[in-house]
């Protein structure tokens, strides 16, 4: 028998202190009235590893911050398993990630309303983006300045960035000042989630921890939720391990789960909430048979094309030993150079064929290859320079799903990504190979290239693409839409973020998104947590009055 006593008594329980949560949490103790607790699985953030931007190559394996998932062996790679790095931290994965801010295609919130979520349309969404954001670019229709989240561009002198733009209008591709804005497809400079001191901004920098002074916001860390409490059909809270044993923690108001795409179904399912037949198979009782709980699941598959340079030009050339202890002083002293930064020559998000509404590939374009190591002469080589473009498909149509492996809630969910199952998501990848060949081929990029390292130019067919793609592919860490709205009878969440069939239960995090978004999803995490909220207290920013929106138009041909 659970016991109920936690030595306080809270109106909201917030699960999770990802990207998503932290706002949630933030936002809803702003009012003294709401007592709030936010219950975290994973630790602190306080490692100088989730501070350090560049230390992000750090952070990301090291299972002191990273839960270390994998998929279950993917049925269209071979039977490949892919780790799926997620944040065991306060901040989430917003605190190991690589800081990209890209919010998508506005056509994709519009994709949104049009699949039934009603007032989630770009419109609608915009005001949140705007709140959650403090852009260097300054106030206008489309960036905020007064939010929480700093917003910086990535400015290294060091990284390669005008060859690349000027490659782009070379190779027939239009270039652009800002990818969240009026025109948001083409080549622009990066930007990244940094702050004026070059320190890493998280949803737990930013949101959470400003508000942690506040008597009516608890937060703990270190606590998993093994199951959602619920008298009849209503939420009433959550059960803890606690030091005696499993424990109720009562929400007189909602319980919010906020643990992502892959942890928000899994805790779902743990409670009976879920596909029957599957909950049943697993031992747990169903409390509401919801079919779309864990389906749905959608990521980013992400292929990389490398290049031998012609002379030592990349990144490489700064991680000599003396030089990352220099620029490690001079971040500590002033938060500037090499240290403060992603390494990101510019962002790209274009169109693979003329008939497409809006972009359909990313290239991360890097000065550095994917696995660059520190180096200092007679003591360890340094390694040949190369470039790597991660070649990344931004609206898959392969789905996956996440399921229960046993009742124990300690036992992590079992997840399938079931990427490029479908015959259109693999055309696709060869042409966004083809579209990313073509343009390193374009001077003045092709002037600091040699050669075509992996897979060699020498791989042309459909069939050696499709083959070195699915050897090598992994994914840009983007879950979504495993608790989604907006899908009909399968539709887990209402347009309220409100579990369907139950009462006191919202989700919010990327697994409501009915589709995943055209780019990096940490800013959209952002902007759900600060609707949602809102939608928990009863009130909504009003709908933005847009300006015209042009389509790029310098656009290269359909490779």
């Amino acid at each position: 028998m659970a016991q109920e006593d936690y030595g306080a008594s809270y109106d909201y329980i917030v699960v999770g202190a990802g990207s998503t949560g932290c706002v949630v949490a933030s936002r809803l103790s702003e009012d003294p009235k709401n007592r709030v607790l936010v219950l975290e699985a994973g630790g602190r953030d306080e490692h100088l590893y989730l501070k350090m931007p560049l230390a992000f190559l750090k952070a990301m394996p090291d299972p002191r911050f990273n839960w270390t998932y994998m998929t279950e062996p993917e049925p269209h790679l071979g039977g490949r398993q892919l780790p799926l790095p997620r944040g065991k931290v306060m901040g989430g994965s917003g605190s190991i990630n690589g800081m990209f801010a890209m919010r998508g295609h506005p056509a994709d919130y519009d994709q949104w309303a049009q699949m039934g979520a009603r007032g989630w349309s770009f419109a609608d969404v915009l005001p949140y983006f705007r709140k959650s954001e403090s852009s260097w670019r300054g106030d206008s229709d489309y960036h905020g300045t007064d939010g929480p989240i700093k917003i910086r561009p990535i400015d290294s002198p060091h990284l390669l960035h005008e060859p690349m733009m000027q490659t782009a209008e070379a190779a027939g591709f239009s270039t652009t000042d800002d990818l969240a804005g009026a025109h948001p497809e083409g080549f622009a400079r990066g930007e990244q989630t940094v702050d004026a001191r070059g320190r890493r901004v998280s949803g737990a920098t930013a949101y959470l921890k400003p508000a942690m002074g506040r008597q009516n916001l608890d937060v703990r860390s270190g606590v998993l939720v093994h199951r959602l409490a619920f008298d009849g059909k209503r939420c009433i809270g959550v059960e803890i391990e606690g030091p005696d044993g499993p424990q109720i923690v009562r929400a007189a108001r909602e319980v919010i789960v906020s643990g992502g795409a892959y942890n928000s179904p899994h805790l779902l399912m743990l409670s009976g909430i879920g596909p029957a037949e599957h909950l049943k198979s697993r031992g747990v009782e169903v409390l509401h048979n919801s079919p779309g709980v864990g389906r749905n699941l959608q990521e980013h598959p992400c292929a990389m094309l490398e290049f031998n340079a012609a002379r030592p030009v990349t990144f490489l050339k700064h991680l000599r030993w003396d030089k990352i202890a220099m620029n490690s002083i001079r971040w500590a002293l002033t938060g500037k150079g090499l240290m403060a930064t992603q390494v990101n020559s510019c962002n790209v998000v274009i169109r693979t064929a003329d008939h497409l509404d809006r972009p359909d590939l990313q290239i991360m374009v890097n000065p550095i290859r994917f696995d660059a190591q520190p180096w200092f002469p007679g003591i360890k080589a340094e390694q040949d320079h190369v470039f790597w473009a991660g070649v990344v498909q931004l609206h898959p149509e392969s789905r996956g799903w996440v399921e229960l492996k046993s009742s124990d809630p300690r036992e992590t969910a079992s997840v399938t990504l079931n990427i490029l199952s479908e015959e259109a998501d693999r055309e696709q990848m060869r042409r966004a190979f083809r579209t990313t060949r073509k343009i390193y081929n374009t001077a003045p990029m092709a002037d600091l290239i040699e050669s075509e390292r992996t897979p060699g130019a020498q791989v042309e067919s459909d069939e050696e693409l499709d083959a070195f793609i699915q050897a090598t592919c992994y994914v840009a860490q983007h879950p979504t839409s495993t608790c989604a709205m907006g899908m009909g009878e399968h539709s887990v969440v209402d347009n309220e973020l409100r579990v369907i069939g139950v009462e006191g239960l919202r989700v919010a995090d990327c697994s409501i998104m009915p589709t995943v978004p055209g780019g990096n999803t940490n800013l959209p995490a952002f902007m759900v947590g600060e609707k949602a909220a809102d939608l928990i207290m009863g009130r909504s920013l009003p709908r933005a009055e847009l300006p015209s929106r042009d389509r790029a138009t310098a656009k290269g041909e359909a490779a």
